[in-house]
């Protein structure tokens, strides 16, 4: 199945009062790179939850970002530092003193110092509930995401299936033309071996390795048979249940080169008229394939 990269999911998980949203986005690129953005209660499971995504996704560059509300429970998720509450005050007090500066120490002059509050550490059963519920939230947004990019991949597939049967067009135009030149090529390749027999310089191993290489210069039926057997194969790939984009990137690759071997040796402005027709096509496909998982 043909399977885009670019794709966004969401998914949401509550129980209690905890809310978990996970949001995952993907994009194009080569190998799998997975970003997590995750709140420091579940750092330690950025590995889990890479393990997860890597279950459900082989290509891309993909972000995970997971936010987690609690509702109203009357705990605040800060609390503060009795000991450092106590040390600056007394050294408020005590820079007073040595000042001279009259007044009591109120509360407003202890929350200058930031680094009185601190966040409230999570129980174990609670940080177990949070991954539970990341965990159910991310398979949601996974299958969401999954579901889009295959969607996005059908279209994909109709359009490349398109471009394909357009350059299988130019060339059928490109084999019918080559045929009608046949007689006016035969003609050019005896006169040029007529010159080369009438040279009476050249040795008969030397005539052979010329006449070798005339013939296979004009002769694009090699190329024309597999150019054809790459097109075939790139319309069954797109059908395969497996990941497909490697093999369709190499498979361009391969195309391009018969495309320049038959403009080459077909020294026919009608038909390189032609293969760049087909090149052009190509390169459409080419911009396509690079979004397919």
């Amino acid at each position: 199945m043909i399977t885009s990269m670019t794709g966004f999911g969401r998914g949401v998980a509550s129980q209690n009062s905890i809310q978990v949203t996970v949001e995952i986005k993907t994009l194009n690129s080569r190998y799998l790179d997975i970003t997590c953005r995750l709140p420091a209660s579940i750092e330690d499971r950025e590995l889990a939850l890479k393990e997860l995504v890597q279950q459900c996704l082989e290509r891309g560059k993909v972000t995970v970002s997971v936010n987690v509300e609690k509702h109203e429970s009357g705990v605040p998720d800060i609390t503060f530092s009795p000991d450092l509450v106590k040390s600056y005050k007394d050294m408020l007090e005590e820079m007073k003193t040595i000042s001279g500066v009259s007044g009591d120490v109120e509360l407003k002059d202890i929350m200058q110092f930031e680094d009185l509050f601190i966040r409230r550490t999570e129980d174990p059963e609670t940080l177990d509930e949070i991954w539970m519920l990341t965990r159910q939230a991310a398979e949601t947004a996974l299958d969401m995401t999954n579901r889009m990019r295959q969607k996005e991949g059908n279209q994909l597939k109709k359009e490349l299936r398109k471009q394909v049967k357009g350059i299988s067009e130019q060339l059928e135009s490109v084999i019918e033309l080559a045929r009608e030149r046949a007689p006016e090529a035969k003609r050019r390749l005896q006169n040029r071996l007529d010159a080369l027999l009438a040279d009476e310089s050249i040795s008969p191993e030397r005539l052979e390795q010329e006449v070798a290489i005339l013939v296979d210069k004009m002769d694009i039926q090699e190329e024309v048979i597999r150019l054809e057997s790459h097109l075939e194969f790139f319309i069954e790939t797109l059908e395969s249940s497996d990941a497909a984009g490697r093999r369709l990137n190499f498979l361009c690759q391969e195309i391009n080169r018969e495309l320049n071997t038959i403009g080459a040796k077909a020294n026919e402005s009608e038909i390189s008229h032609l293969i760049v027709f087909a090149k052009e096509k190509l390169e459409q496909i080419r911009e396509q394939v690079q979004n397919i998982e």
